[in-house]
C-alpha cells in the first residue's frame, strides 16, 4: 500500500474518529487519572481528529525529550507536552498536511493551558521510515512513542531501525499498535478501507517480534493488550476470520540484553517514589513490582530497571557473577524432560 492511499484516508476520507468503520482505531476508556486532566485541556478539534489505539503515557517523563511518529493532529504530543513539564520537549512526524495543519494551529493554546511562556513541541512533516531525512540527531530522544501507525507504514523494518539510531542508551520505544494472530494474505493490502482502519497493515505478532530483535531490540516487552471488534458486517468478511489485537510494547535500546531471561540471583525492590505510582509500578505484563517487596528478576529485566530511567525508583541487589540457568519467572524453561531416568551404558 502506497504513502499516497493513507494520507488520501486520514486527510480527505476521515473527517473524525466517528467516521472510523471498526474500534481498531480507538481507545478504550481506561485512562489513569494523571492523564485524565491533561486530555480535557487537549483542544477540540485536536480530541475530535484522534486515531489512536492506545496510551502512550509511560511513567517518569518529566524533562524528557519524545518523538512521536505518526503524531496525526497532535493530541499524544499535546498530552505528552504537558507529562514533560517546560524543561522537556516533544516532536510529532506525521506525512499527512490535513493532520499537520490542525496540529499546528493550536501550538500557542496549548502553551498557554499548561501554562508555559514557550512552546515546548514541533512538528514536521516526513516519513516515519525516512526520519534521517529530517536531521535528528542520532541518540536525541529519551523515549519515542507511536500510536496505531507503524502498521500503516509499507517498510516496518525500516521505522523500528531508525528509532534504534535516534534513542539514547538506556531509552525506549513505547507505542501501541495492532497486530494479526497470524500472516495477514498480501491481496488484503490492497484494499484502502483495511488498510486505512489499521487491519490489512498489521503485523502477526510473531513476525513483530522477530523484526524488533533485528533492529537491535533484543527483549520486547508486552504492557497491555485487548482484542479488537469488528462491527462492521462487510469487514469482517473480508477478513476471513483473522483475529486482530490492540497491543502495548515496550522496547529498550539497551547493551547486553540477552534472547532469553537467564537466572544470576539478581533482586530488586521498588521504593514506592514515583508519585503516580505509590504502591505499584508496572514495567510490563508480567511484572508488577509492590513497594517494599524484593522482587527476583531475570538479568534482562535487571538491565531495564538498571540501566534506564527508571534506576532511582529501585533498589538493586545482586550483580552477573554467577550463573544459574533459564529465569522460569519470565517465561521459558529446561526445554527437556526431566521425568526420564538415564539410560545406562551410553556414550554420544
Amino acid at each position: 500500500m502506497k504513502h499516497e492511499t493513507v494520507q488520501e484516508y486520514y486527510g480527505k476520507v476521515l473527517q473524525g474518529s466517528g467516521d472510523l468503520k471498526t474500534d481498531a482505531c480507538c481507545t478504550p476508556d481506561a485512562v489513569p487519572e494523571r492523564l485524565k486532566q491533561v486530555l480535557g485541556l487537549i483542544h477540540e478539534e485536536v480530541s475530535g481528529h484522534y486515531y489512536g489505539c492506545g496510551l502512550v503515557a509511560p511513567d517518569m517523563l518529566e524533562g524528557a525529550h519524545i518523538l512521536d511518529l505518526g503524531s496525526g493532529s497532535g493530541r499524544d504530543v499535546y498530552a505528552l507536552s504537558a507529562l514533560v513539564g517546560a524543561q522537556g520537549r516533544v516532536v510529532g512526524v506525521d506525512m499527512t498536511d490535513e493532520q499537520l495543519e490542525i496540529a499546528r494551529r493550536h501550538v500557542d493554546y496549548h502553551a498557554e493551558a499548561f501554562g508555559y511562556d514557550t512552546p515546548n513541541v514541533a512538528f514536521h512533516k516526513g516519513y516515519i521510515e525516512r526520519l534521517d531525512e529530517l536531521g535528528l540527531a542520532d541518540g536525541s530522544f529519551d523515549i519515542i512513542v507511536s500510536n496505531c501507525v507503524i502498521n500503516l507504514s509499507p517498510d516496518k523494518p525500516a521505522v523500528l531501525r531508525e528509532a534504534y539510531r535516534l534513542l539514547k542508551p538506556g531509552g525506549e520505544l513505547y507505542f501501541s499498535d495492532v497486530y494479526a494472530d497470524r500472516r495477514v494474505p498480501a491481496a488484503l493490502l490492497e484494499d484502502p478501507v483495511l488498510y486505512g482502519e489499521c487491519l490489512s497493515g498489521a503485523l502477526y505478532w510473531n513476525d513483530f517480534l522477530t523484526l524488533a530483535k533485528e533492529a537491535g531490540f533484543a527483549d520486547p516487552r508486552l504492557v497491555e493488550d485487548r482484542p479488537l471488534g469488528i462491527d462492521n458486517p462487510e469487514v469482517e468478511k473480508k477478513l476471513e476470520g483473522i483475529e486482530f489485537y490492540s497491543a502495548t510494547y515496550r522496547l529498550f535500546k539497551l547493551d547486553g540484553l540477552e534472547p532469553a531471561c537467564e537466572d544470576y540471583g539478581q533482586v530488586v525492590t521498588y521504593k514506592g517514589n514515583l508519585p503516580e505510582s505509590p504502591d505499584v509500578f508496572v514495567l510490563d505484563k508480567g511484572h508488577r513490582f509492590e513497594t517494599g517487596k524484593p522482587v527476583p528478576v531475570c538479568g534482562n529485566t535487571w538491565r531495564m530497571l538498571a540501566d534506564s530511567r527508571f534506576a532511582p525508583l529501585f533498589g538493586f541487589s545482586g550483580d552477573f557473577a554467577t550463573h544459574r540457568g533459564i529465569f522460569a519467572g519470565c517465561g521459558g524453561g529446561l526445554p527437556f524432560d526431566r521425568s526420564k531416568e538415564p539410560a545406562e551404558g551410553c556414550c554420544c
